[in-house]
């Protein structure tokens, strides 16, 4: 098929027929680069590594007793709103691999489609932001490790579970493509039958309250503005639609990437947010005593009802299950994070890139790129636990506002772009949907982005009420203080700024 052939037929969303097999490597090299991964990944293990990242049973379970106690059940309509919000950034995502199908995501996506600066910006937020939530989602599976194991759930036990679990995700990801995408459609399989499975056992069997619970908000926020109550118990549906992303983090391992990875991004927000609403009405209809839940008298309602409803044989057979999904999660990120980093480092826009850039030669995968998505989120695990108090959620802040900055980034380039006279022609295309979809997309991102940043806690210190603004603006000021004196930008023969056919590349 021809480039114009392949231009006609992909128009208004509608995806183009496959290209042949060799139309992969010679699009690569029209773009500047030629791989040094194979292309293991089959469509079904992309849309796996994406749901994996999202993993609705990890943003569930991290967050559930958190938003519950701070909003009540109607918190469970937060996933409804963040879930379209996303799906407009996912497809203008998808216009954009599809145009430039290469490994790294955002990165390569903001430099095609603005300039070398903002790319190399739109990376670091990026990076610091997966570095984050690599730690965020380990963090997470320190209680349920501790809980598995038998173990007094404790800060320092967290600390140590979450490191053993980052530890084998890490050996898991060096075994190459092939055994990750393996352990993608595993742990997708695993996490969606689990989840259909526990949450239809507590629908059917262990049900206290009716679907109408979800309007009722048993007291939360009172004396309060609820409005501010749900914004900050929409953290938990923030936190977890993201992770579609990663489906373009690995384009170069992916066969006929500018059709099957737009498709797998939606499916990602799809079957990611269907299960976690259904998850999340599950718990919520079995707690028994919501009211206790929303006062505080009772702080883990999880593994209350997972007990109740299963016993104590029985929730560790779901907690087990449970942990499938962290630790799914963890390889998917871990996997994300070291193809940016690859992808970075090949550009020579990073210090150790000679390092960062290589690839095994036997495993095809960046290995010291993985150990660095190890090393650092090993660091900020240890650092947060020690430095503040609820350390899990200041690094789910962090990590959830660091990646919408970066996807925005990536929205705000696109829009800038389209309205220069950018026009898609890769094999997924919006047509004249293209606009409006890319203004809704930074238009959400951008409400979404404040929310997070707002400060609820005004007992707290100060720094701590706006500990998520300030790590932003110290990621922010790092990078931009780094790009003046350092230029990295200007490493490298990449090319940046041509989304523009004919106009010089930006700065």
């Amino acid at each position: 098929m021809t480039d114009a052939s392949a231009r006609a037929a992909a128009h208004d969303g509608r995806s183009a027929p496959p290209l042949p097999p060799d139309a992969d490597a010679q699009r690569l090299a029209s773009l500047g680069y030629t791989s040094e991964f194979r292309r293991d990944m089959s469509p079904w293990a992309n849309f796996s590594l994406g749901f994996t990242y999202l993993s609705p049973v990890v943003g569930v379970y991290t967050l559930f007793a958190a938003s519950l106690a701070t909003a009540g059940p109607p918190m469970i309509w937060s996933f409804l709103i963040a879930g379209v919000g996303q799906l407009l950034v996912a497809l203008v995502f998808g216009e954009v691999v599809a145009q430039y199908p290469v490994a790294g995501g955002v990165y390569p996506w903001s430099r095609r489609l603005w300039g070398r600066k903002w790319g190399w910006m739109t990376g670091w937020v990026y990076l610091a932001a997966l570095m984050s939530t690599i730690a965020a989602v380990s963090y997470g599976a320190g209680p349920y490790v501790a809980a598995l194991l038998g173990v007094e759930p404790s800060t320092a036990t967290t600390v140590w579970c979450a490191l053993g679990l980052l530890l084998l995700a890490t050996v898991v990801n060096l075994g190459g493509t092939k055994v990750l995408s393996a352990a993608a459609v595993f742990g997708f399989t695993a996490e969606l039958l689990g989840a259909l499975a526990v949450g239809g056992w507590l629908l059917i069997t262990h049900r206290h309250h009716g679907l109408g619970v979800v309007l009722d908000r048993f007291g939360a926020a009172e004396g309060g503005s609820y409005t501010d109550a749900f914004l900050a118990a929409g953290l938990i549906a923030v936190f977890l639609y993201f992770g579609f992303e990663a489906c373009g983090d690995v384009a170069e391992e992916v066969r006929d990437p500018g059709r099957q990875i737009p498709r797998a991004m939606r499916r990602t927000i799809y079957v990611g947010g269907s299960a976690a609403i259904g998850v999340s009405l599950a718990l919520v209809t079995a707690v028994p005593d919501i009211g206790a839940v929303v006062s505080g008298a009772e702080t883990d309602p999880v593994t209350v009802v997972l007990h109740d409803a299963f016993g104590a044989t029985g929730a560790r057979v779901v907690i087990g299950v449970v942990l499938l999904s962290f630790l799914s999660c963890v390889l998917s990120l871990q996997a994300a994070a070291s193809r940016l980093t690859y992808a970075f480092a090949r550009d020579r826009m990073i210090v150790g890139s000679r390092l960062l850039a290589t690839v095994s030669d036997r495993l095809r995968v960046p290995p010291y790129a993985l150990l660095l998505a190890a090393a650092l989120p090993g660091v900020i695990i240890v650092s947060a636990s020690a430095l503040s108090g609820g350390a899990l959620t200041k690094i789910i802040s962090f990590s959830s506002i660091g990646i919408y900055l970066a996807f925005q980034m990536v929205v705000l380039a696109a829009l800038r772009a389209r309205l220069r006279g950018w026009r898609p022609d890769g094999q997924y295309r919006l047509g004249r949907w293209g606009l409006p979809v890319t203004i809704g997309a930074l238009v959400y991102g951008v409400a979404a982005i404040v929310t997070i940043c707002w400060g609820r806690t005004p007992e707290a210190a100060w720094y701590d009420n706006y500990l998520v603004l300030l790590t932003a603006v110290v990621v922010l000021a790092a990078g931009g203080l780094y790009l003046v004196a350092a230029r990295p930008h200007l490493r490298g023969d990449a090319p940046s700024g041509d989304a523009l056919a004919g106009s010089p590349a930006a700065d």
